[in-house]
């Protein structure tokens, strides 16, 4: 959204997220809407709900070749990685970077892992800052924080959920070295653009990719358009090992550099080179992976069609927006299948009590992230510590606290965002897609009740 003639936080202030969807090109629903027959009485005051005694597809996702993967890696006795060239941690590792369609995969113990590796590969560390997102999990900002880099959080587009170049952009000083932008939900953020900004100002682009496996946009897989692309495997993910994790690149001395770093400095070639903690997958977590890849795609497209039914209708029911994509995204994990909420089409009622009567009927969706991280006590916490008072100016830190401000994100977190977990429930069938386009249309053809429940 850009509007040169009107001062951007006195905008957010007082435009409804309808009308930035406007501006967004997103479709008005005035008068498009057509109800589908469902009103009544809101379950939550004694009617009947749209979804009952059904059971969405179970997660995380097991069959019985998961389980023989499984037996035969306790039978084998390699249990870790270093036992075998050939054991299963290093059969995923090729096998996906095959998928993804690049030339390295190192497997880790988690996204987070992952992506502390990248920062520790690519040099990154005191005095150095990273700009990335606070709409996200505490994870990525971990693994700036556990390199001793400076997170410098910038806003999000609230229709998109993702970091917003443009604030990005506006962030960057003689110290930031690096991106990191986070595929919310398993959608792409503006890789396009971010590209531009880090070619212009040479910096790295690492992107967190960890709920966005198999995502492709513009013609590539999410995770191989920057330096280093970074996964997360735990459990509630569409690709599942209880915890786990991967970088993937194409870089080969930079691939190596990952390697060295997660396996506690040492190199493939037994020297131990560098700084590193112990990040190893271990066996059991790359058996539980191989035995869900021969059917992992199947889900993906499962997830992408149920998706997209499910917008076709959504979108045409007033006050709901379905999370806005970038022009060239084609496939996402939906990791979560995402929306916006405007209260004001609802007779200003709090998302809460929405999200309270759509539970009655059925169906649970939630707010997702409470709090964006600039609004987290991480923060004094950092600037409190000798060291990063050593590593940075006060001046820095003053400056850093002060510019802890993110409108968008506090919008997106106390009021709009509804969202499905989807790894699970996006794998049903048509007729529980059909469940949550009822019940959210039910919910705004009897929106009056609202204030009763």
């Amino acid at each position: 959204m850009k509007n040169k003639s009107v001062h951007r936080r006195s905008f957010i202030k007082t435009a409804s997220i309808g009308a930035v969807a406007a501006s967004q090109i997103v479709p008005s629903f005035a008068f498009s809407f057509q109800g589908s027959k469902q009103s009544g009485k809101l379950a939550a005051l004694g009617g009947t709900a749209v979804r009952s005694n059904k059971s969405w597809p179970r997660w995380p996702y097991r069959d019985q070749n998961v389980l023989d993967e499984i037996t035969k890696t306790t039978e084998s006795g390699i249990w870790c990685r270093i036992q075998s060239k050939t054991g299963t941690v290093p059969t995923f590792e090729k096998k996906y970077a095959e998928m993804i369609g690049v030339k390295h995969c190192v497997a880790v113990g988690s996204g987070t892992q992952a992506l502390h590796t990248s920062v520790e590969a690519l040099g990154l560390g005191p005095g150095d800052e990273v700009i990335t997102s606070p709409y996200t999990d505490p994870g990525t900002i971990a693994a700036i924080l556990s390199a001793r880099a400076l997170p410098v959080l910038a806003d999000i587009d609230r229709l998109s959920f993702q970091l917003d170049p443009d604030d990005v952009e506006r962030r960057i000083n003689k110290n930031t070295k690096a991106i990191m932008p986070v595929h919310m939900m398993g959608q792409a953020a503006n890789m396009e653009r971010f590209m531009q900004i880090a070619k212009k100002h040479k910096l790295f682009v690492i992107e967190d990719a960890c709920q966005a496996h198999f995502a492709k946009y513009q013609g590539k897989m999410l995770g191989t358009i920057g330096d280093l692309g970074c996964f997360s495997h735990q459990s509630s993910k569409v690709l599942a090992c209880g915890e786990g994790g991967n970088i993937i690149g194409n870089d080969d001395e930079l691939m190596d550099r990952c390697f060295t770093v997660q396996n506690h400095g040492t190199s493939k070639r037994g020297r131990t080179e560098t700084i590193g903690p112990k990040y190893r997958m271990n066996e059991f977590e790359g058996a539980i992976l191989l035995g869900q890849l021969p059917t992992v795609m199947e889900r993906h497209a499962l997830r992408n069609r149920n998706a997209k039914y499910l917008t076709s209708k959504i979108k045409d029911i007033p006050g709901i927006y379905p999370q806005k994509l970038y022009e060239g995204t084609e496939e996402g994990s939906f990791y979560l299948y995402s929306m916006s909420y405007d209260k004001k089409l609802y007779n200003g009622t709090d998302r809460s009590i929405y999200l309270k009567a759509l539970a009655a009927e059925g169906i649970g969706l939630s707010p997702y992230i409470k709090n964006g991280l600039h609004r987290e006590p991480w923060v004094d916490n950092i600037i409190s510590r000798k060291v990063y008072q050593k590593m940075y100016t006060a001046e820095r830190l003053q400056q850093f606290k002060e510019e802890m401000v993110c409108p968008n994100c506090d919008i997106v977190c106390d009021e709009e965002m509804l969202m499905l977990w989807a790894s699970g429930p996006l794998t049903g069938t048509l007729e529980d897609m059909d469940d949550i386009i009822n019940a959210l249309t039910k919910v705004y053809e009897n929106r009056d009740q609202l204030s009763k429940v």
